[in-house]
């Protein structure tokens, strides 16, 4: 059974080597040598990370010659960012709920200790 592509960009994203990946790619495409110099890891174990992403369409990449440059593909991310705003919202409306309740509570104590005084 074939995954969603939502399903597909969370597992790729959930190994720090591919979101360490992503991120050096924000600042434009570069090699596969050039990505693989920051890890610990062997050429093999790089291309399959980039495999992953390649399959969720994070990346794409190209053929110049000898160089095989990978380029950051943002779509997969935008969807992330879309289905996770839903929930961003639901917070941002929580938490107004919850300071909306504190400012009541407050203004209630106030009220209380004022009228405590009078008596």
């Amino acid at each position: 059974m074939p995954a969603d592509q939502l399903s597909t960009t969370f597992a790729a994203l959930a190994d720090p080597t591919r979101r360490a990946i992503l991120a050096r790619l924000t600042m434009g495409e570069t090699s596969v040598r050039e990505l693989a110099e920051p890890f610990d890891i062997s050429a093999p174990a790089i291309t399959k990370h980039l495999k992953v992403l390649r399959n969720a369409g994070l990346i794409t990449q190209g053929r110049r010659a000898q160089w095989r440059p990978c380029r950051l593909e943002a779509g997969p991310i935008r969807e992330v960012a879309a289905w996770a705003e839903v929930y961003r919202q639901f917070w941002e409306e929580s938490l107004d709920r919850l300071d909306d309740y504190l400012v009541q509570m407050k203004k209630a104590a106030k009220r209380g200790k004022h009228a405590g005084s009078k008596e």
